[in-house]
């Protein structure tokens, strides 16, 4: 528990820094979590109630070992936050640059799903690989991140995300005035390499006399 809470609270700062919104961050968290409770409600479901084992070539149930939720933990995670940057970020980069939240949502969405989908699709297929393994371990691990990776993706990031970022609005975008000079300042969008509006330039006329 305390491992899964510092990796949880580590994602939840960086991505406030990245973002500079706390409602990203903390949705972000409890999506992992919900990928990460299915995965291991997928592999006790097979692994120690039977169930689809002669379909999965399950030939013995039992115990889930206790290295499967750590091991599960730390590679959901690292795929969980990588699908959350590839979509927020392109949300966030058109909302700096001027879109309504909600306008902005759909524009990234739209530009950067595509990604999520084709590396979410391959993950899929390797985990699946190691998942028909004959060796129990193996074929555990495999079936569970490919859960892991297929709720995350499809139900977490391309369902729930840009539907509770519709929802929040400009809400969504929200931090604390005190938090947010708090925290570093990190320009990922590029919001600070826009163009400065161009100053009106002085009569030339009125410069010679």
């Amino acid at each position: 528990m305390p491992y899964v809470a510092l990796v949880v609270g580590l994602a939840v700062l960086l991505l406030m820094v990245v973002f500079r919104s706390i409602w990203v961050p903390i949705k972000a968290a409890v999506g992992f979590l919900l990928s990460l409770f299915a995965s291991i409600g997928v592999i006790v479901a097979v692994f120690q109630w039977g169930w689809a084992g002669d379909l999965l070539g399950v030939e013995q149930t039992g115990p889930v070992m206790s290295l499967m939720p750590i091991l599960l933990v730390g590679i959901v995670f690292g795929l969980a936050m990588d699908y959350e940057v590839f979509l927020v970020s392109r949300m966030r980069e058109a909302h700096v640059h001027g879109l309504p939240a909600r306008q902005a949502v759909a524009t990234g969405f739209a530009q950067s799903s595509k990604v999520v989908v084709a590396a979410a699709v391959i993950m899929i297929a390797v985990f699946g690989g190691f998942a028909a393994a004959s060796e129990p371990l193996i074929k555990m691990v495999g079936l569970g991140l490919a859960a892991a990776v297929f709720f995350d993706a499809f139900v977490v990031r391309l369902t729930l995300v840009p539907a509770v970022l519709q929802l929040l609005g400009e809400r969504a975008w929200w931090l604390p005035r005190w938090l947010d000079r708090l925290l570093p300042r990190v320009d990922v969008e590029g919001a600070s390499l826009a163009p400065a509006p161009a100053q009106a330039q002085p009569d030339l006329a009125l410069s010679n006399r």
